[in-house]
Parts: C-alpha cells; sequence; structure tokens
C-alpha cells in the first residue's frame, strides 16, 4: 500500500461506518444489479408523482371564468378571485388574467402560464373536482390515506406504488433502478419498497467524505479490498460499489437539452432535472416521487413581504415552469412518450375564503396529467357546480373523480398492470368505474 492508503484499525473501522451509512442514506444497498439498457430499455413506462404537500389550492389553479359559476366563485371570493380581464384582484392586486382554457368554462391562474403553454401543446390534461373520498381535513391523515391508497385505514404496510411494482407483470428479473424517491426522506407512496432508492441530486451521489483518505477513487480501492471475498456481506459490498459507479457514470455531468429551461438554485427543478437525467440514462426507473410544499395557504394567500403577489402564485410558477422544463427535456430526445406526470395534493380548499385572506382546507381539489402520451388541451371529469346546495357539506367542492380512478388509468394504459382492483391489487377495496380517456 502507498503511505496514502496506509490506514489505522481505528481509521478502517472508521472509513467502514462512513461508507457504510452514506450507502444506506441513498437507500441503494438493495438496488439490483442488471445491464441498465437491456432489452427492454425503450419500452417500460416511467410514472412520475408529484405530491404537492400543503394542500393545493385547486379552485384558483383551474377556476371557472364564466356562466352562473363565475358569478358563485366571486361571490365566495370577493378578495381572491382570480381576474378574467384587467389583471387586478379584489385587492386591487396585479395578478394578470386568467389563460383561458375551453372557451368560457375554465381558466389557469396566471400564475401557471407555462402549463398553459403544455395544455395548448396536448401535452397536459387537467381532472377537476378529484380527490380523496375521505372526509378527513387533516394534512397527515389525508396524505397517508392517499399515499397507500386506502381511504380511512391507518395499518397498511405499503404504498400504492409498492404494490403497483409488485403486482406489474411486466415487471420481471432484477431491474437497476425501478423505483426513486426525489429529496432526503423516501415517499410514503413507496413504502415497504426495498430496492428504493432516495437522494436529494445527482451531485450528491458519492460514498461519502467523512474518513482518512484522498478522492473518491481511493476510498474505493479501499473498499473493494475490504470486499473481496464471498461472503454475503462481501459480494452485497461489490455489488453496491458497482451500483455507485453505474449512476455516477450515467449522472456525473448533464446537460439538460434545448428548452428545458430549469430555474438555477431551485431545489424543485434541481430535483426533476435529476429525474430526467435517470429517465433518459435507461435505468429501468419504473416510478419517482418528488414533493412540494408550502400550500397550506391560510392566510394572506396573495401577498408576500418581496412579491405582492405572494407565495401561492410564486409556487404555481415554480411548479409549472419546472414540469415544462422536465417535459421539454425529455420530448428533445424522445422519452417524454414513456414518462407520464401526475401531480396531487392531499386535499384543495374551502370555496369560500377566510377572514384571513386566505383559505382553509377542503375537500375537492385539481389534478393534472403532463405527458408525450397523454389525451391533453380538456378539462376532464364531471364539474359539480358552486352553489351553496352543489357544495360537499355546504362548504367545499364536491369529489366527482376518486383519484384514484386516475391512478389506475395510468398504471393500467401506461405502465402495463391490469392488476389494479381486489385484496391483492394496487388498490383494495376500490371498485374502478372505467377510465376517463386521460392517457393513451
Amino acid at each position: 500500500m502507498s503511505n496514502q492508503l496506509q490506514l489505522s484499525r481505528r481509521q478502517f473501522m472508521v472509513g467502514c461506518s462512513a461508507a457504510i451509512a452514506a450507502m444506506a442514506g441513498s437507500r441503494i444497498s438493495q438496488m439490483a444489479i442488471a445491464a441498465p439498457d437491456g432489452p427492454d430499455a425503450n419500452t417500460y413506462e416511467s410514472v412520475i408523482v408529484v405530491f404537492l404537500r400543503g394542500g393545493l389550492d385547486g379552485l384558483n389553479a383551474v377556476l371557472p371564468i364564466g356562466g352562473v359559476d363565475r358569478g358563485n366563485y366571486e361571490t365566495w371570493r370577493p378578495t381572491l378571485k382570480v381576474p378574467v380581464s384587467g389583471g387586478l384582484n379584489g385587492n386591487a392586486i396585479n395578478l394578470g388574467t386568467a389563460n383561458t382554457l375551453n372557451g368560457t368554462t375554465f381558466g389557469l391562474h396566471p400564475g401557471m402560464a407555462a402549463f398553459k403553454e403544455l395544455y395548448d401543446a396536448g401535452a397536459l390534461a387537467i381532472v377537476h373536482a378529484a380527490g380523496l373520498v375521505d372526509d378527513t381535513r387533516s394534512h397527515f391523515d389525508a396524505m397517508q390515506f392517499m399515499e397507500t391508497a386506502t381511504p380511512g385505514l391507518k395499518t397498511t404496510s405499503t404504498g400504492w406504488l409498492t404494490r403497483h411494482l409488485n403486482t406489474a407483470p411486466n415487471i420481471t428479473g432484477p431491474v437497476f433502478m425501478p423505483a426513486l424517491s426525489a429529496g432526503s426522506s423516501p415517499a410514503m407512496s413507496l413504502l415497504g419498497r426495498e430496492d428504493l432508492v432516495t437522494m436529494n441530486g445527482a451531485t450528491g451521489f458519492d460514498i461519502g467524505e467523512s474518513w482518512n483518505t484522498t478522492g473518491t477513487g481511493q476510498r474505493k480501492t479501499v473498499l473493494r479490498r475490504m470486499y473481496a471475498g464471498q461472503s454475503w456481506l462481501q459480494v452485497a459490498g461489490r455489488e453496491t460499489l458497482d451500483a455507485f459507479d453505474v449512476v455516477e457514470s450515467a449522472l456525473k455531468s448533464y446537460t439538460p437539452s434545448p428548452g428545458a429551461n430549469y430555474q438555477q438554485y431551485n431545489g424543485f427543478h434541481d430535483q426533476l432535472k435529476t429525474i430526467a437525467q435517470i429517465v433518459k440514462a435507461n435505468l429501468g426507473l419504473r416510478t419517482a416521487t418528488i414533493d412540494y410544499g408550502g400550500w397550506d395557504t391560510h392566510e394572506s394567500q396573495q401577498f408576500g413581504n418581496n412579491d405582492p403577489r405572494g407565495q401561492y402564485f410564486n409556487n404555481l410558477d415554480t411548479i409549472s415552469r419546472g414540469l415544462q422544463a422536465f417535459y421539454n427535456d425529455l420530448a428533445a430526445t424522445g422519452h417524454h412518450t414513456r414518462a407520464t406526470v401526475v401531480v396531487m395534493s392531499e386535499f384543495g380548499r374551502r370555496v369560500r375564503e377566510n377572514g384571513n385572506i386566505g383559505t382553509d382546507h377542503g375537500h375537492g381539489n385539481v389534478m393534472f396529467v403532463l405527458g408525450g402520451s397523454v389525451n391533453g388541451r380538456k378539462v376532464y371529469g364531471n364539474w359539480p357546480g358552486l352553489s351553496n346546495a352543489q357544495l360537499y357539506d355546504q362548504a367545499d367542492l364536491a369529489i366527482t373523480t376518486d383519484y384514484r380512478t386516475v391512478l389506475a388509468e395510468i398504471l393500467t394504459k401506461r405502465a402495463g398492470n391490469p392488476n389494479i382492483t381486489g385484496a391483492n391489487g394496487v388498490f383494495p377495496g376500490y371498485t374502478h368505474p372505467g377510465d376517463l380517456g386521460i392517457v393513451r
């Protein structure tokens, strides 16, 4: 050994601990070792779930712009209403005007101009009056019920995406990277999945810097010597190092496609870019999750210290621009035809604005579906109306589409999994009423 690689017993143990902790932290020790560019490299679908945590106000994201419900909307929201002309809301804040979607019925919030472009291009579909068919207005309960897909039941031990991966007949043999949670912790929708990878971004994918060798290459050399034998631990260690080599090779440098304008230093955009890298690297990604918080708009929904339009406007701008960049990134190489994004939140907000110029926990909401195989340029679902008699509990937008209906269609038609219902299916206790025609 050179002097640089001569370690004391204590340094050796510290190094082992740091390396193993780094591997566990990346949730990669269970990753299957298979050729990323296998025979199905260009045939499988990647389902990406974007969860907007905090309760998106879907009624201001996709709002009525005409007819009797425009009048109802303005009555319920005299201050927070999104204007259809003039640009000023009820508090004289210049928001811009709603982006017309389908004639005189619905419009998109002006903060979602990027979604308007995707919608017009036929890549974005909207499902209104959708959501979790459970009465809870607790963030934690609603998120748990949605991600385990068993409303009202708190003892479910697996997430709906885990059950999809476990039951999909077209996922056979070892898959290099079937599941990814972009962020610092795994999504509950992937609860119970052992080969889940959790990471914040491609640049942080390494074996750690906390022990006394200089350079990643030397650390790997030491680790490969440690795991040179044939015991189960040594074999697992070598497989983990092999996994690091493959992923690092695919992700160490990346230039997004032209037109993929990810915002610099934006964590949500960085995570989307990482997912795009992995999809385009053909690492076998079947599903990925990504969160974006900050939607609990109880007060000052359209106000902010640095921007009078407020956090809600800026959040909508962030997610719509980020997903537009993601779509453009994949579309430039043809990968958009085998990647479907679904955007959802745990519940919507009350129809009536509150006294703090915000909105409280509600019921029905809106979902977005994005991809190259989406039948876009349409608002799906049965609109229940906003008159007092049409509201759920005389307070909220009613749900006419169970959110599982949207997910079931994506899984069956895009991900090739027919095992949707039944006790051992993806959605136990759920009866599928039929597809909406969102994807092809």
